[in-house]
């Protein structure tokens, strides 16, 4: 090559880095790339936490049903925490194995719902006002 070749193809390699950074056309469309590719990865987290969330909930060592059909048929009918597989903690809970993770996973549930709530009432009063 010669250095005339050379030198053009540097200069539009240059010219070409420094358009990067320079004023977008105003026909293109409105959006960063970047901020597109933070909302997938929110997105993505988001759902995952919430699949954890109901998993543990509803899923994990049976769930938090078959723990409260327990309670109550304990308050309730005179059964025995024995008569639903309780031994003694932390080897053998019978039915209530998991019930530590199944609570934090419903407390969680009751606070995100609340938040949820109060943002909800919050807008929809911010809507009435206006």
């Amino acid at each position: 090559m010669n250095r005339n070749a050379l030198k053009r193809s540097l200069t539009g390699l240059w010219s070409g880095l420094i358009d990067l950074f320079g004023d977008d056309d105003p026909n293109e469309p409105f959006y960063d790339p970047v901020h597109l590719g933070a909302v997938a990865i929110v997105c993505m987290v988001i759902i995952g936490s919430l699949y954890w969330l109901l998993w543990t909930l509803l899923v994990y060592e049976g769930g938090l049903f078959p723990k409260l059909g327990a309670v109550w048929a304990i308050l309730a009918h005179g059964k025995t925490p024995r008569d639903f597989g309780y031994e003694a903690a932390p080897y053998a809970m019978g039915v209530f194995a998991g019930w530590m993770a199944n609570a934090a996973a419903l407390l969680i549930c009751l606070f995100a719902l609340a938040l949820l709530w109060r943002l909800y009432r919050a807008a929809s009063q911010a809507q009435t006002q206006a």
